[in-house]
């Protein structure tokens, strides 16, 4: 096996993740192939979500996650196999997701199913991404008063 190839598809994730908690939705673009699909499978929203498209994709993450959540994942335990300029991985995930806006702290993970392709460029992007949750918890912070969060995102919002 290519370990450049491997490597390269490691970067591509983990660039993902970072762009998406930091918000780098222009460099988040550059990650996704144009018709790029995605399925998100989070109760903390109700049904699950389908994107079609990299637009589209972009348009719900700039919209939902946009500067007041904050959020961290963490992804391992990578399982790839590649196939010539395709390749599919699973990857273990949690993740945090703080809405000081609505005073909830949510806590996660799953696997995430991908597939990627390797474009005319010679770079590699997402072509699918998904998961279901394995498990997912929302808190209130107003449930815990002598909670202080420290962030350069935000500040939490005193209970009311």
């Amino acid at each position: 096996m290519d370990l450049t190839t491997l490597e390269e598809i490691r970067s591509l994730k983990y660039r993902y993740l970072r762009c998406v908690d930091l918000k780098r939705w222009d460099e988040l673009a550059e990650v996704f192939t144009a018709d790029a699909v995605a399925n998100y499978g989070t109760r903390a929203v109700g049904e699950p979500i389908a994107l079609t498209g990299r637009d589209e994709i972009l348009g719900y993450l700039r919209e939902n996650l946009g500067p007041e959540i904050t959020t961290v994942h963490f992804a391992g335990h990578p399982e790839i196999t590649v196939d010539g300029d395709t390749a599919s991985g699973r990857w273990c995930f949690e993740d945090t997701v703080i809405a000081a806006e609505y005073r909830m702290l949510i806590r996660g993970a799953a696997y995430y199913e991908d597939t990627y392709r390797r474009c005319t460029d010679g770079a590699w992007r997402i072509a699918s991404t998904g998961y279901e949750r394995i498990y997912e918890y929302m808190h209130s912070l107003d449930d815990l008063p002598s909670l202080r969060f420290t962030t350069t995102r935000w500040t939490a919002p005193a209970a009311t």
